[in-house]
């Protein structure tokens, strides 16, 4: 009787201790963390009863169950997606396709498709092959080469045409095109002779230019000596018609007054007699009268 008696509070502790653990481990179970990058789907007895945000949440422990969707950006690639182009020249691609989940959306990703995986799997990669192969028959070879950019937007286009479903096509890269050796020879030697003529084409311009400068140049050289050669006529037609005018002004007042005439001779006379006579003539400037 004495020992069972002193084993009964050992067996209360043992109980209290289990007890203890029971509420700590239902406490544990009864919490979950949601990243930032993701949300959970609150799941109870199997049904969607609610989509958890980031930081923590509770739930019942045996009852509710939580399953996290990534709403991150994701890339996806196809190593090898072979096409043929619109002339008929085969390649192999290196395509890149970057994705995310809407947060908005990831109950229907669940109830649909159940992972992003599986999202992925029926959206992207089903669809990816098919568009980029078709896009790039539009193109010719030289074409999706020379204006890769554009190639590149429309099988972003197209894609995302193509996508319907709870999922966004962020981006597409064509990281690389492989085609046969022979053609890729052939585009390497038609670069070659396009970057020769446009040389050419340069060339001509800078010669083109170079000509035309020197066209105005002379242009101008012959215009400023026409504008010299005209200055200089008209000082001379100025200083001529100016000669004349004081010529002719110069007669009038002669005309007009006889005693001119032999005032200017006098004024002009160094006082020498002439040594020779002229018969009948007389001498300068006595008048007897």
């Amino acid at each position: 009787m004495t020992g069972f008696e002193s084993g009964r509070p050992m067996s209360g502790l043992i109980s209290s201790g289990v007890a203890a653990v029971i509420a700590v481990l239902v406490l544990l179970m009864s919490y979950t963390s949601i990243d930032q990058g993701e949300r959970g789907v609150h799941l109870r007895f199997g049904k969607i009863v609610g989509i958890m945000e980031p930081g923590a949440n509770w739930k019942i422990p045996f009852v509710d169950s939580v399953r996290k969707i990534s709403v991150q950006n994701n890339s996806q690639l196809f190593e090898k997606v072979d096409a043929y182009s619109f002339d008929q020249q085969t390649a192999t691609m290196r395509v890149s396709v970057n994705y995310h989940i809407p947060s908005d959306v990831v109950e229907q990703v669940y109830a649909e498709y159940g992972n992003v995986e599986n999202t992925v799997s029926r959206l992207i990669d089903r669809n990816t092959p098919t568009v980029a192969e078709n896009t790039f028959g539009q193109y010719t070879a030289l074409k999706a080469v020379q204006d890769r950019t554009a190639f590149v937007r429309d099988v972003a286009t197209n894609l995302r045409a193509a996508v319907k479903g709870p999922i966004v096509v962020d981006s597409v890269q064509i990281e690389n095109i492989d085609f046969s050796n022979a053609y890729e020879s052939s585009i390497e030697e038609r670069m070659k002779a396009e970057v020769t003529i446009q040389t050419q084409k340069q060339n001509l311009e800078t010669e083109r230019v170079k000509a035309d400068i020197a066209v105005t140049q002379a242009k101008a050289r012959a215009e400023s000596a026409l504008a010299e050669a005209t200055a200089k006529a008209e000082g001379t037609r100025i200083t001529g018609e100016a000669e004349a005018s004081a010529i002719r002004a110069k007669g009038e007042a002669l005309r007009q007054n006889a005693a001119l005439v032999e005032l200017t001779a006098a004024e002009r006379w160094n006082g020498v007699l002439p040594t020779t006579m002229v018969p009948g003539g007389t001498v300068p400037y006595i008048n007897l009268k």
